[in-house]
């Protein structure tokens, strides 16, 4: 099992991600790869003292970009978009 501190990467804050916390209560983070959605949802739960409904992970993949004439990809990435129980929120600052 992957440490509580590890398993949270950092939140995703963006445009879209904003409508979803404040429409449906949804707060997204990018998780460890190895994470399951049990192991996020107990980290989550004991990092802000919320209570999680559900949790919907998604693989991302990272995207081919090109610099001059060479070629890279972005590393892989793991999302987690957590369901709050109604009451309960998380503030994020920037």
């Amino acid at each position: 099992m992957i440490g509580i501190y590890k398993i949270l990467k950092k939140p995703i804050i963006t445009e879209k991600t904003t409508d979803q916390k404040e429409d449906h209560n949804k707060v997204t983070f990018m998780v460890n790869p190895e994470a399951n959605k049990h192991e996020v949802k107990s980290a989550v739960e004991r990092v802000f003292g919320v209570h999680v409904v559900e949790v919907n992970t998604m693989n991302m993949l990272g995207k081919v970009k090109g610099f001059r004439q060479r070629r890279g990809k972005r590393s892989d990435w793991k999302k987690a978009i957590v369901t709050l129980r109604a009451g309960d929120k998380i503030e994020f600052f920037e």
